[in-house]
């Protein structure tokens, strides 16, 4: 069977194009496993933990005895209580066990036995049987759990841990495993505040033994590159691979689920992307852009329990809120619970100094979800879908046009309003006129290297052509004269000779109106507000 881009699952290399793990896998067992490490593997949704789960399980065998479980095989009626949950508990144990160790059969006996009747059987009475399956054992035993997330707000889950915790303290005198790795969304910090009121969280976990897994799983662009490469060797598509490679990276920071979701429209379904590329070679800069516009479009679980989250927990929105809108940079606190929820689900990453959006599509994601939900309110949306049709002449978006058609609703509607709103929110109410004219045909994102209160970059990709727009708050002629000559050389960087600025002034004698400015090669449109 030919290989493909996998987003649904485990990946396995003889079957799907991924990066290869081995540099990985080496780490977790020199650094973590052999050192016996008991440490939770906590990363967002579709972020390879599984794949890593079972190429580690495969890597680990010829030394260890490997138990992989899986949570999602337990039912939450099973956590009910201590003696269905052993029961449980057991049964997938020795599954396990017979998959990896088929020859230890033997050695299973007592927990089969154990397992045969446990109505009045405790949590502490079955880590009695598995110590002695451990002692007895020819190799040490890792014990793997994946999809501990179903275990959140069970009290019988945390007395479970509380005895991991118990015999790892006591390891010289009993035996038990030699490493433990739980693998989930939530971390089990947040497991255990889960089945507390608000009011009574508490952070003392009995996991306070695990080791802190810091291993970095987004790909890099170089192991991006080294899976394009190897379809390259079967498919001969002449693609620029680091070009490409770098032009994926640039969109998802490396998210394993995004970077694959891309390779697999651009492999299976090229004739959706849009743009010159659609009826050619995708595998170019422009066809990563078009398979991203088609991810935006597409309803994905993944994006689905971003929103769910956000939802949940109006704090998190709140500061999204701030750090796209408002330009406000967060210097990360680990103590800031926040944060944390932020950086455990995946959309958020500290950078060691701040907190920022994990990637470009998350980011997007986040403007239009934002946006999407003052659309129907604002009056510069209204506007935008009044005047969509004059500003694609012959399938081409005008920018120009754009620029002062916005100009002129923004003095219409906002041009006796209170200056510190205006200055606060200027550049959202452009993005409210942007987005609908674009909509469906183009995307944009904002470069978030030169995001702060004073300016902001968006980057706007329709029907295969690029436009840099500068949006920025008049504070002086030289701080302005300055930020011309930026973009002009941030022209560069995108490969464009003409760029646009839009400027918030609101000095009384300020003087509007669009001109235009020639700095060296580069030609800049301005429209001031």
């Amino acid at each position: 069977m030919a290989r493909y881009f996998n987003t649904e699952g485990s990946c396995r290399p003889d079957r799907h194009y991924m990066v290869s793990l081995d540099e990985r896998l080496g780490i977790i067992k020199e650094q973590f496993v052999d050192r016996e490490k008991y440490f939770v593997m906590n990363r967002g949704r579709q972020y390879g933990k599984t794949t890593t789960l079972t190429a580690l399980a495969e890597y680990l065998k010829e030394e260890y005895i490997v138990v992989f479980m899986d949570f999602q095989g337990i039912g939450s009626e099973e956590f009910v209580n201590a003696g269905t949950f052993v029961h449980a508990f057991a049964e997938e144990f020795l599954f396990s066990l017979a998959e990896s160790a088929p020859e230890e059969k033997e050695l299973a006996r007592p927990l089969e036995e154990f397992a045969k009747d446990t109505a009045d059987k405790s949590i502490r009475e079955m880590f009695g049987v598995l110590s002695e399956l451990c002692g007895r054992a020819d190799r040490p035993i890792v014990l793997i759990i994946d999809e501990v997330d179903n275990a959140s707000n069970n009290q019988v889950f945390i007395d479970f841990l509380s005895q991991l915790r118990r015999y790892y303290l006591a390891r010289d005198r009993r035996p038990i495993f030699h490493s433990v790795i739980l693998a989930g969304v939530y971390d089990i910090k947040n497991l255990k505040s889960k089945i507390r009121p608000d009011s009574e969280r508490q952070y003392n976990s009995p996991w306070n033994i695990a080791a802190d897994f810091g291993l970095d799983m987004n790909f890099s662009s170089g192991q991006i590159a080294e899976m394009l490469a190897a379809y390259e060797a079967d498919h001969h598509t002449g693609m620029d691979i680091h070009a490409v490679a770098d032009e994926i990276w640039q969109y998802t920071s490396g998210y394993p689920f995004l970077a694959s979701a891309i390779c697999k429209i651009m492999d299976e379904t090229p004739d959706r992307i849009n743009g010159p590329t659609g009826g050619g070679n995708v595998w170019t800069r422009e066809g990563v852009k078009g398979a991203v516009q088609i991810i935006l479009r597409t309803k994905k679980t993944l994006f689905d329990s971003m929103f769910k989250h956000i939802s949940e927990y109006p704090e998190l929105k709140q500061m999204f809120y701030a750090m796209l809108f408002k330009g406000e940079r967060m210097a990360y606190n680990l103590l800031n619970h926040t944060m944390e929820l932020a950086c455990m689900f995946g959309y958020a990453v500290n950078d060691g100094v701040e907190i920022k959006v994990a990637n470009r599509i998350f980011e997007t994601l986040l403007y239009d979800l934002f946006l999407s939900e003052e659309e129907l309110t604002a009056a510069m949306s209204r506007q935008a879908k009044e005047d969509r049709n004059q500003f694609i002449p012959g399938g081409r978006l005008d920018m120009e046009c754009v620029m002062e058609k916005f100009a002129e609703h923004f003095q219409e509607i906002y041009g006796g309003g209170d200056e510190k709103f205006l200055e606060n929110d200027g550049r959202r109410l452009f993005l409210l006129y942007l987005r609908p004219i674009i909509n469906g045909t183009g995307h944009y994102y904002i470069e978030a290297q030169t995001r702060d209160e004073r300016c902001t970059d968006v980057i706007v990709d329709y029907a295969g052509e690029q436009f840099v727009i500068e949006m920025k708050i008049w504070r002086g002629n030289e701080y302005h004269e300055r930020g011309e000559r930026q973009l002009a050389d941030y022209l560069d960087y995108f490969h464009q000779d003409k760029g646009y600025m839009l400027s918030f002034n609101f000095n009384k004698k300020k003087e509007t109106g669009k001109k235009t400015i020639v700095i060296g090669d580069k030609t800049i449109v301005e429209t001031v507000v």
